[in-house]
């Protein structure tokens, strides 16, 4: 059989050959976009454009899957967070476990840390860029300075966490140390899970529906753009202030 009408045939076995994925389909690697940061620190990053970190969040911390979220489960979701950062099982989150957070869980909570942008946000971004021809500079080929002030222009006024979270703390694992030793005892992250819950509850009614977090995150982002703080200003932030 001659090769072309080899390649042919092959073709026909193979079946249709896949569509390409719309460009609200292409999964890429889940870093690369803004994550959601829970309450408690946990990063949720996107694989997809249409992912919902916010809503995986809620439905994991919601067990009984009734729509809603109370204190019980919030303090238990944080209880499953404290064990996946307690390495040693030893019911702290010891300074070099806080570093692992930091530098390997959730990086982004890192106040130098480039600020992304939500993952429709970043498509598009980045499908403008091409259609201008003009690529962004890579960090590799930024110097320190450069860096820096790139990371002025887009902190929005928020820093840490608080760019990608519910609640305007910069750095919430460590935020949870009440007492100021350096260890964040399960007692310590269950009753600041607590309280974040209560600061959450809007309503005060001991219940807090998905939708009421999706307006609260809108506020919050929207907040942050709209308010950079200056550099003599105090930082009346919910955690601990930045100076």
């Amino acid at each position: 059989m001659p090769i072309p009408a080899l390649m042919i045939a092959l073709a026909a076995l193979a079946g249709p050959a896949a569509p390409p994925p719309a460009n609200d389909q292409i999964i890429v690697r889940g870093h690369s976009w803004a994550p959601f940061i829970s309450p408690m620190g946990e990063p949720f990053r996107a694989h997809a454009v249409t992912d919902n970190t916010l809503a995986i969040w809620f439905h994991q911390a919601d067990r009984n899957r009734d729509g809603w979220l109370t204190i019980d489960e919030m303090q238990a979701d944080a209880g499953r967070f404290f064990a996946t950062l307690d390495g040693n099982g030893d019911r702290e989150i010891e300074p070099d476990e806080l570093i692992d957070y930091e530098w390997e869980v959730a990086p982004d909570v890192q106040v130098n840390a480039r600020t992304r942008k939500p993952p429709a946000e970043a498509v598009a971004a980045k499908a403008r860029e091409a259609a201008s021809g003009k690529a962004r500079p890579t960090d590799d080929a930024l110097n320190d300075v450069g860096r820096r002030l790139r990371n002025d222009r887009n902190d929005d006024g928020l820093q840490g966490a608080a760019r990608y979270a519910l609640l305007n703390m910069p750095e919430p694992v460590a935020a949870a140390d009440t007492n100021f030793d350096r260890d964040v005892t399960l007692r310590e992250f269950e009753a600041a899970a607590a309280a974040r819950f209560q600061l959450l509850d809007s309503g005060n009614d001991g219940k807090i529906a998905l939708a009421d977090l999706e307006q609260q995150l809108a506020s919050a982002m929207a907040a942050g753009r709209a308010h950079k703080r200056g550099k003599k200003d105090p930082d009346a932030r919910i955690g601990t202030p930045l100076q």
